[in-house]
This record gives C-alpha cells, structure tokens and sequence, in this order.
C-alpha cells in the first residue's frame, strides 16, 4: 500500500497573505527600523522649516526666474528654453523640473510660477538628505551622529536660503552623494561603479561647476574598488562617464550648434563665455568685489557652520574614512578663492552636504576616542569636543533669529504687489521690461511672450533686438528689482529705459524695493514738464470744484482737491456730480504703491441724497451713475467697500513730445 501524498500549501495561498513584494517591504522595514526612527525626524523637520512660507521668503531673485522659465518652456512651448537657448548651462537641470512640475501639476497649483520650482528644489533637498545620511553610515558614522549631519544641513540658515532658492545645483546634488554612495559599495561593484558614473554624468549636466569634484570621486572608487576586478570596473565607470558627457555634445552637434558661426549660438562658445570671457568675481582684498559680497552673504547667514566645517575638513585630513570628503571640501574653498577666477553665488551648495557629513563624522571620531580607555589623543578629542560644543551654543541664537525670518517674513510682498499692479493697471498690449522672476507670471496673466522682455536679453539676444527696433522707446514700463540695479553698467539698453522712465508706482525698501517705471520715449525731462503742467491744472480745477455746494467732503479732502493732488478724471466726475443733484466722497483712497503719485481712486457713499450701497450692493442710483459714465469718464474698476463704491481710474496718460504716451 503506498504512502498518502503529501500536500503543502502554497507559501502564496490564502486570502489574508500578503503579496511578495509587500512581504520584501515589511522585512526591510523591520531590519532598518532603528535606522528609519532616526532618520525619519530630520526629514520632517527638514520639510517643515523648509516649505513653510516659501513664498514669502527669501525675495524670488532673476536667476530662479530664468530657471523656472526655462522649465515652464519645456512643459508648456516644447522649447529648451523661453529665449534663445545659448549654451550657458546643460539643460539637465531644468528638464528635471519640468519633470516633476508635469508629474506633480505644480505649475497649476501655485500662482506664482518660481514656487513650484522652489518646490523641486526642496524635494531634491530631501532626496539628497536621505542620501547623506545613508553615506554618512557607510563611511561609519554611528546613527545619532548621521542624524546630526542631516540636522545641520537642513536647518543651517545658509543652507535653508539656498535650499529654498531655484538654483540648478540644488538640482544636482542628490546626484552628487548618489555617485559617492554608490562608489563605496563593496558589492556588485560593476553594476554599483557604472551607476556611480552614471550619477555623476547627471551631476555635471545639471550643474558643470560640479565636474570639480570628479577626482575626489575617483580615488573614492579607487579606495572602494577590489584589486582584482579594479581595472575592469573603472574602465567601464570611465566609458558610462564618457557616453554620457558626450550626449551634450551630440545635442549640440545635431542642432547645428557645436561649433561658432555666423548667426547662431555654439557649445564652443558657451564654454568660452564660462571658462574664458566671463567677468571674474574681483579680488578677497577688494571690500566691492562680488567675491567679497558673496563671501560676506555666506557669512551672515551662518558663520558657525563655515567656521565649523573648514576646521573639521582640516581635521578629517587625520581621518582615514572622511579624508576624501576633507581634500574634496578643502580643494573646492581654495578653486573659489583663485585669483581672477568667477564665483557663482550658489556655488557653496556644493559644499553644504560635505561639511555637514565633516563636522559630525570629526565630532563622532572624537566622542568615540574619549570613549575608549588609553585612545592616544585623548586631548586633541577633547578639544573637537570642546569647540563643537561651544559651536553649538553660538549657533541657537544666531540660527533661531534666522530661521524665524525664514518662517515669518515676507520678503517677496514688494514683488507680488507689483506684478498685481501691472495685472490691474497696464494693458496687455505695453511691452514691458521686467526681472525674470516675474516672466511667466506675467505671460500666464494674459502677456504676450514677445511683450515681456527679460531685462538681460535687451542687450544681448539679436531675436529681442529684432523685435525692438527702436531699442529700450519699444518698451511701456520697466519693473527694476535689486537684480537689475547691481550692475547698472553691464546693460546700456535697460539703464537707458530706467533713466528715461518716471515712477508710476513703488513697493517695498532697501533690496527688497521694487519700482514700476513708466518710459517716456521724449525723456523724462519732457515727462517732467508735462507733469508739473498737469499738476497745475487739476489745482486749477479741484479749488473751483472745492467751492461747490453740492459737494459734501472733509477738509482734508478739500485740501487735496485745492493742492491738485486728485486725478483729472476724478474732478471731472466729481463736479458733473455735484452739479447734477449733489455727492458725499468718504476720501480718496491711494492705490497700493501708488503714495505721492495723484489720486485715482474715489470713494462715494451717497449720490443725490441717497446712499451708494444697500445690502452690500450698489444702489440704482450708483449703478446707473456708473452706466453713465463713458470714454474717459469711465471708471477702470468699480467694487464696494463698506457703505460707499470706489471708482478707479486709468493712470492718466500725458502726451511727450514724440506722441507717446507718458505717466
């Protein structure tokens, strides 16, 4: 008789068992538990201090504008970029963020278009978080002490600015610790070198700058690699490398643009521009030089993270473990502090993630040797100790006052309010001059692309110039920001249009300050004139109006009539009102940004004896009064404001001597 079969069920069977994968999760998850509670804090607190209030700030600046254009491109035109693509940088970097932004739906979730990029770059920032803290225990780091470093690199004050800030090497750098991550891997070393390489080739065609730290990655690789396999695994690391560098040179040499020619941008001449021809950041000893300035902004944002991390590079030179990360910190400090050489303000982004791995990773060697009896150097541990303790003392004060900056101001205000007056205020007809930062806000509020000029390409792309024959008189308004102020020399077409323009309207202070400029094609002499002229005038017709009975106002109001302060179309209608049958004016209310300039607002509450306003509305006699009012007597916008309507008028147009119109 043989033996019954025996049935065993099926490791899958069952309603309740969970699917293989799932089990692979929940056994990984197990296994790196204490490793996720440790790391999982800083990303939360990274998150946290990092999008909260990224609108307000920092103050959106040019470049983040350019970036965000470019990708906007991408998505929305199917171009590389919103002008001419020229070669200044790989479009990696922003391909990337019009990745996410089309993934995500960022773009339509913000209104202002840089924040769905500042978006993508805080999203990198936890990616390369997670990374950095995975190196940090590969190169032995105990987990308290990787937390730490994650701590310091996202909530030092110069990081958190950075971070917060659309810069293509925020966009790097994950890729930047993915490529020295994987060069310390100890298996598969053929796959892990190869997607070192690969790592790496994205790193440097999101941002070219970090090209500077490929020798230290390949002594990393030489360190890490087995000697029996080493020729084999670098070589093939070595020719991903190589393809994929190539690759830029191949989108160059398809379009047509490899090499110089008349009439088209080139690769060669990209490269020349950043390597050769580019302006250099001027002398440490000169206190005016962008060195210097940009020495000193690092600097004010935190100095105990800068002090901190050049000591521990130092220190990690002793360090067999760090001292890769210590000559790569070290050589990018004294490649910046070159003589004649150009320093790119975002260029310690860098640098962050590497000095905070050095300050905690020295500080945990020093903590371990203090642990251990008859540990040589016992002194010298003691003292890292002693100066990151006193470091982090320092560092409470200075980084709660700035981060609480971070978290409450609004910066950016004077910016928003101006693209808001020029939405309300200037016809989508007028060619306007603006920073960057405001481009595709202003192109998605009804612009079109030809009539927003970014201010850089006035003096340097030839499809602008094509565009504007008669140069800087094309242009209505320009917006200056503290981006277009720096240099005034460098753009002769855009400093003309500002010394040839009037302010019609201004918000904010100090570098914050942002002016809306209206361009006078006759000069602003003319422009003056013509003011003054016009200023005379409506004094001329507010004390006639002032005296008349049927209009009921304060004496202050009066006043402003008298002393011509109130715009013409207002008197006009003022007085065809109080001649009619009488009005009530509650004030004239100023235009956000519009202080010193003449009234254009009125606020009426009664019209002929009866009020302006029921439940909220307004009144027959108000709307008809409205309806009534036609040609340059109409109103450019009506809305209720507690018991009275407030009209608003056009900001009046003067004629210049060229018959173009002048604020």
């Amino acid at each position: 008789m043989s033996a019954p079969a025996i049935t065993r069920p099926s490791p899958v069977s069952g309603p309740t068992a969970a699917p293989r994968p799932a089990r692979r999760l929940t056994a990984w998850t197990r296994r790196h538990a204490r490793s996720l509670l440790w790391l999982a804090p800083v990303l939360v607190v990274g998150a946290v201090v990092n999008l909260v209030n990224i609108g307000g700030s920092p103050q959106r600046i040019d470049d983040e504008g350019t970036y965000t254009a470019q990708a906007w491109a991408v998505a929305h035109l199917g171009e590389l970029a919103h002008y001419t693509y020229w070669y200044d940088h790989p479009p990696l970097g922003w391909l990337q963020i019009a990745g996410y932004t089309q993934l995500t739906g960022a773009f339509a979730r913000w209104d202002i278009a840089v924040l769905a990029a500042r978006e993508a770059v805080i999203v990198a920032m936890l990616v390369a978080t997670v990374l950095l803290w995975v190196l940090a225990r590969r190169v032995g780091l105990s987990r308290a002490a990787a937390s730490a470093a994650g701590l310091i690199f996202v909530l030092s004050p110069l990081a958190v600015q950075f971070h917060r800030t659309v810069y293509l090497d925020n966009i790097a750098v994950p890729w930047l610790l993915a490529a020295f991550l994987l060069a310390t891997n100890r298996k598969g070393q053929l796959a892990a070198f190869a997607g070192s390489a690969v790592a790496f080739g994205v790193a440097v065609l999101t941002k070219e700058t970090f090209l500077l730290a490929l020798p230290v990655l390949v002594w990393v690789m030489v360190r890490s690699a087995h000697r029996e396999t080493r020729r084999y695994t670098l070589s093939v690391a070595t020719t991903v490398l190589v393809l994929i560098g190539g690759s830029y040179l191949l989108l160059a040499a398809v379009k047509g643009e490899l090499f110089s020619g008349a009439g088209r941008v080139s690769l060669m001449d990209g490269i020349t521009f950043q390597l050769g021809s580019r302006e250099g950041s001027g002398s440490l000893t000169d206190p005016d030089s962008l060195l210097n300035r940009t020495l000193g902004l690092w600097w004010q944002l935190d100095q105990v993270v800068i002090v901190l991390g050049l000591l521990a590079a130092v220190a990690a030179l002793a360090l067999p473990r760090l001292r890769p990360y210590g000559v790569l910190v070290l050589g990018l400090v004294l490649f910046m502090l070159r003589p004649g050489g150009y320093l790119p303000v975002p260029y310690v982004i860098a640098l962050l993630p590497f000095a905070a791995l050095l300050i905690a990773g020295v500080v945990d060697a020093a903590v371990r040797a203090l642990g251990r009896r008859g540990a040589p150097r016992r002194g010298l541990a003691m003292g890292v100790v002693a100066v990151a303790a006193i470091g982090a003392v320092a560092a409470v004060p200075l980084w709660t006052t700035q981060l609480r900056g971070f978290l409450l101001a609004d910066l950016d205000r004077p910016l928003r309010s101006a693209q808001t007056w020029l939405a309300e205020n200037a016809s989508r007809d007028q060619r306007l001059i603006v920073d960057d930062a405001m481009w595709v806000d202003l192109v998605r509020a009804g612009w079109d692309r030809d009539n927003v000029i970014w201010y850089y390409k006035l003096d340097t792309d030839p499809a602008v110039q094509a565009q504007s024959p008669n140069g800087w008189r094309d242009a209505d308004y320009v917006v200056t920001t503290d981006s277009m102020r720096t240099f005034p020399g460098a753009f002769p077409e855009v400093q003309r249009a500002i010394d040839s323009s009037v302010v019609v309207a201004s918000f904010g202070e100090g570098a914050q300050a942002v002016e809306v400029r209206r361009v006078v094609a006759s000069g602003t002499d003319a422009a003056g004139d013509a003011q003054e002229q016009a200023a005379a005038e409506r004094a001329d017709l507010g004390e006639q109006l002032a005296g008349n009975p049927g209009l009921r106002l304060t004496d202050a109001d009066r006043d402003l009539l008298r002393d011509g302060q109130v715009d013409s179309p207002v008197v006009s209608v003022l007085g065809a009102l109080a001649g009619a049958g009488g009005v009530t004016v509650s004030g004239f209310p100023v235009v956000e940004g519009e202080e010193g300039q003449a009234l254009r607002q009125v606020s009426i509450s009664r019209i002929d004896g009866g009020p302006a306003v029921v439940d909220g509305a307004p009144s027959t006699d108000a709307s008809a009064l409205v309806a009534s009012l036609t040609g340059a007597y109409a109103p450019q916008d009506v809305r209720v404001s507690g018991d009275s309507v407030v009209l608003r008028y056009p900001v009046t147009n003067l004629q210049d001597s060229n018959g173009r119109n002048a604020s």
